[in-house]
């Protein structure tokens, strides 16, 4: 016989602040007809915009957050 094991069920509100604290996300974007990277919270709230990927990479991890892209 096999064990299913269920996932946890979140609200709503719960679901929004998950991994709030622990990640954060680097997307492309444009900035006066640049090529720019924002890194926003899991939340989607904008820290920073930086000229580099592997800037905001490392800035993200310096803050000890785990970085995850956007494509």
């Amino acid at each position: 016989m096999r064990h299913i094991e269920k996932f946890p069920t979140f609200t709503p509100q719960e679901f929004a602040v998950l991994g709030l604290q622990d990640i954060a996300y680097v997307k492309r974007v444009i900035i006066n007809e640049a090529p720019a990277f924002a890194v926003c919270a899991a939340d989607g709230t904008q820290i920073a915009v930086l000229g580099s990927y592997q800037v905001a990479l490392a800035t993200i991890r310096q803050h000890d957050l785990e970085p995850l892209s956007v494509h």
